[in-house]
Order: structure tokens, then C-alpha cells, then sequence
């Protein structure tokens, strides 16, 4: 899969390119259909809703759910990053996040390297997020919000919200997100929403001012999230545990095309059982 030059000035222009359908029926119910049994462990890697037991977000699945394994070597997802950063991966995160019916919360308005600078230390923002649609996304199952362009802004300064969800978020206030949607065209384009079915993809930079609403209907909306960083940009702190922020800086290797709809071997480390190692933290930066 190789970027046009179209689509490459699109992403530098606007900071995302959506993909719809690029997983076919088969290849993204493959992936659905793992998502039940790991929603229902009981496990600290899933985060779920305040007050519900509805869950917001698994945690590292590539590394104890071979369908997942499979999808964090995809070419798919992983040559479209390699080309628009021009260096090897890693996996920096790796979440299926459940937005479920009448009970998935908002995500608040934030930048993901906003996170990763300020909890982990990554140096730059030559990292990205890859989100596959597992199940059909609409304006009524809260999609995904982007403020095109607000990447051209870089880091941001954030507040650390701890209370308004499960999950806390480095936030960006209500005046600054008015000025960057007024700035990217108000009500004419200022805030974009891909949408589409399932197998649908989204890249988009880890600058990009985004949010998502909660879900009133009585559809699903669960995303994978792959959070790919150029190898030599790996993070510099273990302020977060293993689970959430990987510690492994090894570059991936992608597995042919058809992987989700053929058997492949895939090495998952933490199948028999997530190592304690996984839920340690450490404050002490690591040498270059």
C-alpha cells in the first residue's frame, strides 16, 4: 500500500487521511468477533465506564490475542506510517476502544502527543495514531471529531483532567478549541467526522486536535487503535505502566497482506498471563 502525492499533501495539509473500507467484511468481523472475550475479563488492562461495567478501553491485546497480534504486523496499517515518517516502528500503544450503546462516554478535546510528551517523555511528535472501525461508525454512535490543520499548531499546552472520565486525558480548553475550529472554517469544515463501515480506516497525527461525543444510540462503535512511533523518537519515561505505554522499541515486522484471513504464527508474549513487570512504573529516564 503505497501513499499517493495526493494523499500525502492531504495529510500534511489537514493532518489525517480516512480510508473507507480498506478491511474487507470478512477481515474486520475476524477481529469483532475476538472482542467479546476479551471485554469480559476482569482484568486492570480494562478500563471501564464510571459507573457501569461497560468497557472504554482494552489495553496491549497485540501481545495475548492472536487476531490482534495479526493486525499489529499488517502492512495496512503499518507501511502508510513507515512512508509518511520515513523510519522504522514501534508500538507505542495499543487499545480497542469500546464506545458501546447508550453507555460509551465522550473523549474529551485533546492531542495524543500531548500525552505522550507530557506522561512519557517521547522528544518530537513523529508519531501517529491507525484506528480500524470494527464496527460501522455514524453521527449517531460518536464518531470521531478532528479540527483539520490543528496539527500546523504542534504541542499544546494542556490541563490533566482526572475526573471527567474513567481515563484520564491531558485536555484543551473550550476558548482554544473555539479559536482552532473558527480558525479551520467554523461551521464550513472546521470540525471534520469520518464515517463509514466496518473496515474503515483512519491515520491521523499525533497533533491533531480530536474528541468524540457519547453514545446515545443503541449501536456499538468499537475502534482499534494502533500508536505507532519512529523508532528513534521512542519515549525517554516509564511514568506509565508497560500495559499502557511499551517499553519494547523493537521495529515491527509486517506479515503479509492476507494474515487476517490466513493462519500465520504470531509470537504473543503475554498469553499464558500479563508479566508483573507489565503494571511497574518508573520515573527514572532512560540514557539516549
Amino acid at each position: 500500500m503505497e501513499l499517493t502525492l495526493e494523499q500525502r499533501n492531504h495529510f500534511d495539509k489537514e493532518g489525517y487521511l480516512f480510508f473507507p473500507n480498506l478491511f474487507s467484511q470478512e477481515e474486520s468481523q475476524y477481529l469483532k468477533a475476538a472482542v467479546p472475550e476479551l471485554y469480559k475479563r476482569r482484568e486492570e488492562y480494562n478500563f471501564r465506564e464510571k459507573g457501569s461495567e461497560a468497557v472504554r478501553t482494552n489495553f496491549a491485546a497485540h501481545l495475548y490475542s492472536k487476531p490482534f497480534a495479526k493486525l499489529a504486523r499488517h502492512p495496512r496499517m503499518i507501511k502508510p506510517v513507515e512512508e509518511l515518517l520515513g523510519e522504522r516502528l514501534y508500538m507505542h500503544q495499543f487499545k480497542i476502544n469500546g464506545k458501546m450503546a447508550f453507555e460509551g462516554d465522550v473523549w474529551q478535546w485533546h492531542q495524543d502527543y500531548g500525552t505522550w510528551l507530557n506522561d512519557d517523555l517521547m522528544p518530537s511528535d513523529r508519531a501517529m495514531n491507525v484506528a480500524i472501525f470494527l464496527d460501522e461508525v455514524t453521527e449517531f454512535n460518536g464518531p470521531l471529531l478532528f479540527i483539520p490543520g490543528s496539527h500546523k499548531k504542534g504541542f499544546i499546552k494542556a490541563k490533566h483532567d482526572l475526573t471527567t472520565t474513567s481515563y484520564p486525558l491531558w485536555t484543551l480548553d473550550n476558548e482554544l478549541i473555539t479559536k482552532l475550529v473558527d480558525r479551520a472554517g467554523g461551521k464550513e469544515g472546521g470540525i471534520v467526522s469520518p464515517k463509514g463501515a466496518a473496515g474503515s480506516v483512519i491515520l491521523f497525527h499525533g497533533c491533531l486536535v480530536h474528541a468524540s461525543s457519547n453514545n446515545l444510540s443503541p449501536f456499538n462503535r468499537i475502534s482499534v487503535y494502533l500508536s505507532l512511533c519512529a523508532v528513534t523518537n521512542h519515549i525517554r519515561r516509564f511514568k506509565r505502566k508497560e500495559y499502557i505505554a511499551h517499553r519494547d522499541f523493537t521495529p515491527i515486522e509486517c506479515l503479509p497482506d492476507d494474515c487476517l484471513v490466513r493462519e500465520y504464527d504470531v509470537n504473543l508474549p503475554w498469553e499464558n498471563g500479563v508479566p508483573a513487570s507489565a503494571f511497574q512504573t518508573s520515573l527514572q529516564e532512560l540514557s539516549e
